[in-house]
């Protein structure tokens, strides 16, 4: 007796492998990732798109990596840009000896330690229309990322992968990421401390 209900069983199991792992029929496979692939093959994308939040703002294709999106164009964006219309000569013959006169004032710069970081670790004194790398190498304005990417290198994944910064438009293509420099000040990058636009003063009045 025991022999036989052994029997059932095992017949009993061996049909129910075969009728659930193998193709028997459409829309049955043998893994999810099997699915996956089928399903995939007559997927031609979506017709969501972004671009009509795009209008009116300038933008640049730039390729990071495996990684292909818009941003913003920045040079037009800069008030006193190209910056040669005032440094008409390297910076050592535009320094006046006059202490009260004093060029781009109102830049007080707060990023890193003075002793670390002060204007021509970014600026170049002899060619004011690009940045500078750690290595003397040119970075054009619109791709300024590529100098916050020497140090703040995670950040900079995190950013060309889609996980930091803001989007332009929506999450449908064409993609559109801000900059660095579109939500931090280059000078100046961290946030001040602030309460919440939402913030409830009059419960704050109550609970005292």
């Amino acid at each position: 007796m025991n022999r036989y209900n052994n029997i059932h069983i095992l017949m009993y199991t061996f049909l129910t492998v075969i009728l659930f792992s193998c193709k028997h029929g459409e829309g049955e496979y043998h893994n999810i990732t099997d699915k996956i692939e089928a399903k995939s093959k007559n997927y031609h994308g979506t017709s969501i798109s972004s671009e009509q939040y795009l209008e009116g703002i300038k933008t640049i294709k730039v390729t990071e990596g495996e990684h292909t999106f818009l941003i913003p164009e920045r040079k037009s964006e800069i008030k006193s840009y190209a910056c040669t219309e005032c440094h008409t000569k390297p910076i050592e013959e535009l320094k006046s000896k006059d202490p009260s006169k004093k060029a781009h004032w109102d830049i007080k710069l707060a990023h890193a330690d003075l002793n670390t970081m002060n204007c021509i670790t970014c600026h170049n004194g002899n060619d004011m229309d690009n940045l500078t790398s750690l290595t003397g190498t040119d970075i054009d304005f619109n791709r300024s990322y590529t100098l916050c990417s020497q140090c703040h290198n995670k950040q900079f994944k995190d950013w060309k992968g889609g996980a930091h910064g803001k989007k332009l438009g929506g999450w449908a293509p064409p993609r559109a990421s801000m900059t660095c420099v579109n939500c931090h000040n280059p000078h100046k990058p961290g946030f001040e401390t602030r309460w919440p636009a939402g913030y409830n003063t009059q419960k704050v009045k109550e609970r005292e």
